[in-house]
């Protein structure tokens, strides 16, 4: 075929499950830095921090320290062997089948939520601008859903480079934020309204802990919420060109970033204004600059802000549909949602996720001020059950390597499987927290049991349906076989044998 009509394939390498090597080392340590940084902490701070007070900037080192020995975890397996499947191929590779079948449809679950969350992000932040009476929030949500859905099936490297831009925007923010905020606490700044930035701000309104730790205890869920998507650079593995030498140094990335980021913004946010002025409402960013006086301020900050919950809700078009093709390719999965198009991208999956946003366009038209709190609830669920497979896989790989079955890589887990099992235990006391509370985490942890029911019954159908077209190959071989030496054993009788004349 001339390559002056032959489809464009990103000018990339193809791999040997259809993938095309099309992400730069550019593109994927960005990702690894803008998949920490979301909405969860955009949005999600805001409320957290009306909720919880300065006891938010414990609940986010806590986690941040959970959330470093995944990546971590993550890191090892990788190197082990980098698959655009991620950990769900290392949970059928460690665990079993059940186990990979199990942990991709959850992490599906968490980002078909996420999704919804950030469609729904991305609705609130317009409304700043533009009323609701003008233009619904489901409007605003659509077209959001429409615009990232063509990016993502047009081209790898398109959203490689998208993904690209929408981290340096948040990046950038965070940075100025960080030398902002600085500066106005070094300063003494009046913030208006009488306050004034100030460390006493921290603990001078009720103390550290003004909720009382039990309310820290449940900010926990949305923390994990906040750091989810930290794990896709594992997903992006499978596209990246010299993936061994660019993803540790990525992953270190992600972990150093974790710290200044997060838990540095939230510790300025408590010391620039008191925590009692932030809200569930608006971005405690936008708050910040909106009370500095110089109006475009807020304005900026809400397009950065804005950005963000595209960027995320693009990393879930992408992700799902390579976890759902994995999942397809061993039949644990409708089959069309592993097609994959002349450019490399498994468009099935991609849409199938798609049309389950478009539940986050209902929700912003029925309950448009309880979908973010909801949706992000669930998707914990899937997050903590992504992060536990994680930790539980490279205590597998670590035995088997124990074991001189396989070889260990160089990047290793630290303090494993000590770390490991500290770590799943505390996300196993998060999950048990969310039936404590009294708001949309209550509805996720009754949904537990409903997950657990219909991947059950999933995987019984799944398998039995594997077992069966396995009997029908065995019986076809044995048939062709039993054929071929009927065939032989005429072939060999004298008495088939007719003399030549």
């Amino acid at each position: 075929m001339s390559s002056s009509i032959k489809p464009e394939l990103d000018d990339a390498i193809e791999s040997n499950d259809g993938y095309a090597k099309s992400l730069s080392k550019r593109q994927v340590q960005m990702i690894a830095i803008g998949g920490a940084i979301g909405v969860g902490l955009f949005l999600g701070a805001g409320g957290r921090l009306a909720t919880a007070g300065p006891a938010l900037i414990f609940s986010y080192a806590i986690c941040g320290i959970v959330a470093f020995f995944v990546m971590r975890a993550l890191g090892e397996l990788v190197m082990h062997r980098p698959a655009s499947g991620s950990f769900v191929e290392y949970a059928r590779e460690f665990v079993g089948p059940w186990a990979g079948f199990t942990s991709g449809w959850m992490y599906w679950v968490n980002w078909a939520m996420t999704g919804i969350a950030e469609i729904t992000a991305v609705a609130i932040y317009v409304s700043h601008w533009v009323p609701e009476s003008s233009f619904p929030r489901w409007a605003t949500a659509l077209i959001t859903l429409v615009v990232l859905l063509g990016v993502n099936l047009l081209s790898v490297k398109l959203f490689g480079e998208l993904e690209f831009w929408f981290s340096v925007i948040k990046v950038t923010a965070i940075v100025v934020f960080l030398f902002v905020g600085i500066s106005l606490v070094i300063t003494n700044a009046d913030m208006g309204g009488g306050v004034t930035a100030s460390v006493t701000n921290v603990a001078g309104h009720g103390g550290l802990f003004p909720a009382g730790l039990g309310v820290v205890f449940m900010t926990f869920q949305a923390v994990i919420f906040a750091y989810s998507a930290i794990e896709m650079v594992g997903i992006a593995a499978g596209e990246t060109k010299d993936a061994k030498s660019v993803l540790p140094k990525a992953i270190n990335g992600v972990v150093y970033r974790i710290g200044i980021f997060y838990v540095g913004s939230v510790l300025l946010l408590t010391m620039v204004l008191p925590w009692t002025l932030y809200s569930a409402g608006e971005s405690p960013f936008v708050t910040v600059f909106s009370r500095l006086g110089f109006e475009p301020a807020g304005h900026i900050m809400n397009l950065v802000v804005l950005t963000a919950a595209m960027s995320s809700c693009n990393s879930g078009l992408y992700s799902t549909g390579r976890i759902l093709r994995s999942l397809a390719d061993k039949r644990e999965a409708p089959s069309f949602v592993g097609r994959m198009s002349a450019r490399h991208v498994p468009y099935g999956g991609v849409i199938f996720t798609a049309v389950v946003y478009v539940l986050g366009v209902f929700m912003n038209a029925f309950v448009p001020h309880e979908a973010f709190d909801i949706a992000t609830s669930v998707a914990s669920l899937g997050v903590i059950a992504t992060w536990i497979t994680l930790l539980y896989c490279q205590i597998r790989l670590k035995r088997k390597a124990d074991a001189g079955e396989i070889e260990r890589p160089s990047y290793r887990m630290p303090g494993a499987p000590i770390t490991n099992w500290l770590s799943i235990g505390f996300l196993v006391l998060v999950v048990g927290s969310m039936g404590f509370s009294s708001g949309p985490e209550k509805i996720a942890f009754y949904l537990i049991p409903v997950l657990a029911i219909v991947l059950f019954v999933g995987w019984k159908l799944v398998s039995a349906r594997q077992a069966k077209n396995a009997d029908l190959m065995t019986s076809a071989a044995d048939s062709i076989a039993a054929e071929q030496a009927a065939t032989s054993s005429r072939s060999n009788d004298p008495e088939d044998k007719q003399p030549v004349v």
